[in-house]
């Protein structure tokens, strides 16, 4: 008797503990679903920045009233940046060509908020570089996410 009741007490142990992982297995992919969905919208606009895609880069974005973009220069220079510069960039500051590699994302996703932490090396056509560390604010918004803020810190 004794022996039919711990299997059973086991078997209903270890049925949830599976049950527990098949959820946590469900829950692992919807963050990676996410994740991945914030890398492309981040590698997007990179990308757009550089190409001098208006139309494209503005996409990328979602100006709120509690948006910022702020910026620390090399030289340690602040740099509180409009938004407005993100959707309609000037052609002194936009389209200047080549290329952008990010790396090291670290994400912070609850529910539709997300903020990310990454590193970026820009490379100008000319092949000089530039290292910076960003935090990236995200909210999706009608299933996308958008960018609301960033703070990049330029550190070579």
């Amino acid at each position: 008797m004794k022996k039919n009741t711990l299997n059973r007490r086991d078997f209903a142990i270890k049925s949830a503990m599976g049950l527990a992982g098949i959820g946590m297995a469900d829950a692992s992919q919807a963050q990676l679903k996410e994740e991945q969905a914030i890398i492309a919208v981040l590698e997007k606009e990179s990308a757009t920045w550089r190409a001098g895609d208006k139309e494209g880069h503005a996409a990328c974005w979602q100006a709120r009233p509690y948006s910022k973009i702020l910026i620390t220069t090399k030289d340690g220079q602040f740099l509180d940046i409009p938004v407005e510069v993100m959707l309609n960039p000037s052609p002194e500051i936009f389209g200047k060509g080549g290329r952008a590699e990010n790396s090291d994302y670290r994400f912070s996703i609850n529910g539709k908020s997300a903020w990310v932490s990454h590193k970026e090396v820009s490379y100008s056509p000319d092949g000089s570089s530039q290292e910076s560390y960003e935090i990236r604010m995200l909210e999706k918004i009608k299933g996308q996410w958008k960018l609301v803020g960033q703070s990049i810190h330029i550190i070579g």
